[in-house]
């Protein structure tokens, strides 16, 4: 690959097969003035108005989260991404992920905030005709309506085009009649605009509707009982002929399993946002925390094991933020090229998501699992307040449980990471099979351990990445050929290989991220940072080779095997380094700043 071709030409998932020069991504210290003065809004938003009166929000004081969703619409802050034609500001996709990010630090009320703006308006806006736009996405983007998104039914959840939910036109033919059940449906108890899905007649894919509250037969259970996210609407929606006019079909008949498909893809990005913000909340808690408590005659933040889990805490989510604005700029350059070559914005805007669709399941997964983590730190951290309701750390870990779950199971998601990557290879969208048969041919060849001759800052980096793709490739490509049509039901293979994935993709991200810092900031401003890099991916090369021994383990046999596990510690080999000077250096900045400091 040419090193300098532009990024808007590397494919969703070809980060494992090729290259991708550090001067092309983005990175959050480039935002600008703007940008920043958005996200200042949206902080200062949930410090006014938010912050204050959480335990009301999580008591779901009648008209409350109404209420705040409208305080929301004033600010414009429902309407980033909207066009400005319906009302909206018309932003980048990057600035509607920092918006994601900055108001995804407000518990309950985020995730009212993400159905409504994502799931919500979305659909309508991509694939409603203009008259549906005109009528509902100005009363969304103001917060004058609420939206909701009807999809999850009792019997069908991961398995969405499953449901039972039907819908049939009227003798007259301007109605069609839907009956069914949904649940689990977020702002559900006060939505004034519903998305729903289902089957007309005996259609093997759903077809999607809006519905509005007001429609005859929709009826609503109460809220129910949640472990966290207390705030947030959840209820079951039930459809008893309701009737809905045939105006208000949205996009074709069986177009609705693709309408969620390229929702959720969005969806999934805009989690990983959310769940960034959160973590980064989590973060200020537990260094304020440790600054504060004192044990022993001085502060808890004086001693080794708090310094260690703040240092990791830094680590992850500094990690995550650069490979969820990395895929960000990604879907943004794919839009606007296909904009500039006469497409439809709003078709360029699902194309580029639907292209990055693989790096938004590894961000759904990575970003959720990295605030459980930081979460559940901050509870050790706080030691008995934390599992005190009196301190926040109660609210954010069970509020954090549920990210695993939305969107999308972190289970289907890693599966669907390595089907999504598989099946482009058998379209001829990704070439994996020629880098593959190359690492086997590797495999065969005396391996280099000499020092090359141009080292160069990042060169020991880029080379263990170079190795993690290697592993991907030889794990993946000895799967493919000895499981065949059976890799599919070797979910365990699958999820070995998805954690090798996750773990090169974020690994690469934060790696481009630092290497372009050092070219803005110079290697001694941009220090800590180094340290977070060597770090991870340190820890990286231990994950992709447990996870590629457990795969190699399960199929893999006698000589062959132990040439697989060969190369494996040869793709994942890295120098020892002082991880406990690293993140003493690390801590030592997050306790000097008290709050996360990048």
């Amino acid at each position: 690959m040419n090193a300098t071709e532009n990024a808007s030409a590397i494919k969703g998932g070809e980060f494992l097969i090729r290259d991708t020069p550090a001067d092309s991504i983005f990175i959050p210290e480039e935002w600008n003035e703007e940008q920043l003065m958005i996200a200042q809004t949206c902080t200062e938003f949930l410090a006014q108005n938010v912050a204050p009166i959480l335990d009301r929000i999580d008591q779901q004081e009648e008209g409350l989260m109404q209420h705040l969703m409208e305080q929301a619409g004033e600010l414009g802050l429902l309407g980033i991404s909207v066009p400005e034609e319906y009302g909206g500001f018309g932003k980048d996709f990057k600035t509607s992920m920092l918006v994601a990010e900055k108001l995804g630090a407000g518990n309950s009320f985020s995730v009212a905030f993400s159905a409504h703006t994502g799931i919500g308006t979305l659909p309508i806006l991509y694939y409603g005709n203009d008259e549906q736009k005109a009528k509902y996405i100005p009363k969304l983007a103001s917060g004058e309506w609420k939206g909701a998104y009807c999809l999850t039914e009792p019997g069908a959840g991961s398995d969405a085009n499953s449901g039972r939910s039907r819908a049939k036109l009227s003798e007259d033919g301007k109605h069609y009649i839907i009956n069914g059940q949904k649940m689990w449906i977020t702002n559900a108890g006060f939505a004034d605009v519903f998305t729903v899905f289902a089957k007309i007649d005996d259609d093997e894919n759903l077809s999607a509707f809006i519905v509005e509250k007001g429609f005859e037969g929709l009826s609503l259970n109460p809220e129910e009982h949640k472990m966290g996210i207390k705030g947030s609407s959840t209820r079951q929606v039930f459809f008893n002929d309701c009737k809905v006019p045939v105006e208000n079909l949205l996009s074709e008949r069986g177009n609705g399993f693709k309408i969620a498909v390229n929702i959720l893809n969005l969806g999934r990005i805009k989690l990983g946002g959310a769940t960034l913000g959160a973590g980064k909340q989590i973060i200020n808690f537990s260094v304020n925390y440790a600054n504060e408590r004192e044990q022993f005659g001085r502060p808890i933040s004086k001693y080794g094991a708090i310094r260690y889990k703040l240092a990791e805490q830094v680590i992850k989510v500094y990690a995550s933020e650069s490979a969820i604005y990395r895929a960000s700029q990604n879907m943004e350059e794919a839009t606007e090229h296909m904009i500039a070559e006469g497409m439809d914005p709003i078709k360029a805007k699902l194309k580029g998501t639907e292209q990055y669709a693989i790096e938004a399941a590894i961000i759904k997964v990575d970003a959720s699992e990295t605030l459980d983590y930081v979460v559940d730190e901050g509870v050790q951290i706080y030691g008995g307040m934390g599992y005190s309701a009196e301190a926040p750390m109660d609210r954010a870990y069970r509020d954090s449980r549920i990210n695993r779950i939305f969107e999308g199971t972190n289970e289907i998601n890693r599966m669907l990471t390595v089907d999504m990557m598989l099946k482009r290879a058998m379209k001829g969208e990704l070439n994996l099979m020629g880098p593959a048969e190359k690492v086997a041919k590797e495999l065969m060849s005396i391996p280099d351990f000499g020092a090359s001759e141009d080292e160069t800052l990042f060169s020991k980096e880029k080379k263990y990445i170079s190795g993690f793709k290697k592993a991907v490739l030889m794990v993946a490509g000895a799967a493919v050929q000895k499981l065949m049509m059976q890799l599919g039901k070797e979910q365990e293979v699958l999820m070995n290989l998805a954690d090798m994935l996750i773990q090169l993709y974020v690994a690469e991200s934060l790696q481009l991220r630092v290497e372009k810092l050092v070219a803005m900031k110079g290697e001694e401003a941009s220090a800590l940072q180094l340290d977070i890099m060597r770090v991870f991916i340190n820890d990286a090369a231990e994950k992709i080779h447990k996870a590629g021994k457990e795969a190699l383990n399960s199929f893999a046999e006698g000589d062959e095997r132990r040439m697989m596990m060969m190369g494996l510690r040869r793709f994942t080999k890295t120098e020892d380094i002082n991880t406990t000077a690293a993140r003493r250096n690390i801590a030592a900045k997050v306790i000097e700043e008290n709050k996360y400091p990048f």
